[in-house]
């Protein structure tokens, strides 16, 4: 089989995925445990803007999470549930 053709069968089956169809493909779903943004950054001991400032958002940013406003998404949301699990992690990786 060609590269071309190779692709084109990947896009074809991502297609009848998108649609529904059954193709046999094995998926995986990853649930990220939700996080009390507060009660992780209290388990390192660090101020609102330095743990900002160690996972690199903006303090306000950090602030809307603490207090509800707003969740955080994507990175941010795996980065907190990791530290939730080892609140060392910030201050061992940026030694």
């Amino acid at each position: 089989m060609s590269a071309y053709d190779s692709i084109m069968q990947g896009l074809n089956e991502a297609l009848d995925h998108a649609q529904g169809k059954e193709i046999g493909a094995h998926v995986s779903h990853i649930v990220v445990p939700s996080v009390d943004v507060a009660a992780i950054r209290a388990s390192t001991g660090l101020s609102q803007s330095a743990f900002a400032r160690s996972i690199s958002v903006a303090k306000g940013t950090l602030l809307n999470w603490e207090h509800g406003r707003r969740q955080p998404t994507g990175p941010a949301q795996v980065l907190l549930a990791m530290i939730a699990k080892k609140p060392s992690l910030v201050s061992e990786l940026l030694r």
